[in-house]
């Protein structure tokens, strides 16, 4: 199984000279050409399951330990001497016995973590009595019925890692001066640490994506902790810092999880939704051969068109595991996007924040109380947080948040990157 290294959001959002209010991305045609590094991508038609694949692409460029990020208050960049023997297996559910997962589970035992089943597998299919119980007034389980709580960030106010073609996507970003979201996969953080900081040094934004990418809602607390911990830890050993958002994988996410990781600091990221659907291109599908270059195009063209009916901002899934995938997002999709007069963000600055408010070591001291079925206080200038019995929370597709206008968050994986793009 190939996991995930990050998401990359990034907002995109019109010009204030701008008075359009209807897109036009359904009769838009693609572009007839693109070209990155020199590398023509291929048409639409041709990017399929069956195109001809590159090597791995180096990074091109790369920062010296002791360098300043660019982040406020931040440490210098460390240097990277990873030892793997000190962190878990790759890409498998770590350990719960470990004196880290221990001192974290330690230090949310004081927390109310509400006393939900796991799930079988995280779908809903294998577990229809927890379906039953999936609403606002329940568990508020994502994956089956859509639940959001105010604490979900799902869409945005106005005011990737390990993959081998995440460097084609990096570049393309830093030619461009657009910034993103890379939902970080810990176990790609140790295969290519020197990846997540020049991610981090170019000013991008850094956010958890689990250890080994499982469904959060199917393992036990200790677990989800163990999941998370070694994440943030990885992200932190590589970095200087902490990130304080995360992104549950396959968005799997029930008020369980959302306490425990409130109890570590973590507030959870979504993709957004439109009545039944999803704001996913399926570009991960085109590599199986269940989608195509020309039908995820088409449904990204969906999309912006739904959106332009918003009164927030929008996040959708996209992703950079495959070529097919990150050809589809440099040569298509975000150009598209720009061709609607959006612009692009990372998701913090898309919600009015400095860059600093990314991380527990250097964001302000702003706690977000939030009244769902239970209530999660998230302090985003430490790593403990409270989570409590409270009242009633939001569907999907009403999460709030303060004046909210139209715009786009895009998610990519094997980096999964997320991207808000603002209308």
């Amino acid at each position: 199984m190939i996991i995930s290294w990050t998401q990359i959001s990034v907002t995109l959002r019109t010009e204030p000279a701008s008075t359009s209010s209807t897109l036009s991305a359904s009769s838009t045609p693609a572009p007839s050409t693109a070209t990155l590094d020199g590398n023509a991508i291929p048409p639409l038609e041709q990017i399929t399951s069956g195109m001809p694949i590159q090597g791995t692409v180096n990074m091109f460029t790369s920062f010296a330990a002791g360098a300043s990020p660019p982040v406020s208050g931040a440490p210098p960049l460390p240097t990277i001497s990873i030892v793997t023997s000190n962190y878990p297996a790759l890409d498998i559910i770590p350990p719960t016995n470990s004196s880290l997962v221990q001192g974290w589970l330690a230090k949310i035992a004081a927390a109310n973590i509400p006393n939900i089943p796991k799930t079988t597998d995280g779908s809903c299919a294998s577990d229809p009595q927890l379906v039953a119980n999936a609403s606002a007034s329940g568990s508020c389980w994502w994956t089956c019925g859509g639940c959001l709580r105010d604490t979900d960030i799902s869409v945005c106010p106005d005011k990737g890692l390990g993959a081998p073609y995440t460097p084609h996507l990096i570049n393309y970003l830093n030619q461009n001066q657009l910034k993103a979201t890379f939902f970080v996969v810990g176990s790609r953080v140790i295969s290519r640490p020197d990846m997540l900081q020049t991610e981090y040094m170019l000013g991008h934004e850094l956010s958890v994506h689990t250890w080994s990418h499982p469904p959060l809602t199917s393992l036990t607390n200790e677990q989800i902790v163990a999941e998370l911990a070694w994440t943030m830890k990885s992200i932190k050993d590589v970095t200087g810092v902490t990130p304080n958002t995360f992104r549950p994988p396959y968005g799997d996410l029930d008020d369980r999880v959302r306490a425990i990781a409130a109890a570590m600091g973590l507030r959870p990221i979504q993709w957004t939704n439109v009545g039944s659907t999803e704001f996913d291109t399926d570009d991960w599908k085109i590599p199986g051969g269940t989608a195509t270059g020309l039908s995820s195009y088409a449904a990204f063209q969906n999309i912006l068109s739904l959106q332009s009916n918003l009164s927030t901002g929008f996040i959708v899934l996209e992703h950079d595991l495959y070529q097919q995938t990150v050809d589809m997002a440099i040569g298509y999709f975000l150009p598209l996007a720009f061709n609607e007069s959006l612009k692009l963000e990372a998701i913090n600055v898309c919600l009015g924040n400095p860059l600093a408010d990314s991380y527990i070591e250097t964001a302000s001291n702003v706690t977000v109380t939030v009244s769902g079925s239970h209530t999660i206080t998230v302090s985003r200038a430490t790593s403990t947080s409270t989570a409590t019995q409270g009242g009633q929370g939001g569907p999907k597709s009403s999460a709030s948040l303060n004046t909210p206008s139209r715009g786009m968050f895009v998610s990519l994986g094997l980096i999964v990157v997320g991207a808000v793009f603002l209308g």
